[in-house]
């Protein structure tokens, strides 16, 4: 997905403006979650997340989605990985819908 196309997809999605993380190489994150949905926008390099025994890898281009409490873990490839992240609190939604 080009980046253009990802942020028009955010917006039109209630979620605000992505911020640009960068991961080292080879490095890992064991079981977590947040309290909060994630949209991202690989960049450049890999990242492996895996959720409940499965495992799906993103190269650049590619789109992962990671909801509320979701919990996973995450691999960065052999490069480190660069990406566009978005994340949409359940609170924000809450107030909006108030």
């Amino acid at each position: 997905m080009k980046q253009e196309v990802f942020i028009e997809k955010l917006t039109k999605e209630g979620f605000p403006e992505p911020v640009l993380v960068e991961r080292e190489v080879g490095g890992f994150l064991d079981l977590h979650s947040h309290p909060y949905e994630v949209q991202a926008l690989i960049i450049e390099g890999q990242i492996d997340i895996i959720i409940g025994g499965i495992k799906s890898t993103f190269l650049a281009g590619d789109v992962f989605h990671l909801l509320p409490n979701q919990i996973h873990t995450e691999n960065y490839g052999a490069k480190g990985v660069k990406y566009l992240a978005s994340r949409k609190s359940l609170l924000n939604q809450e107030e909006l819908s108030v």
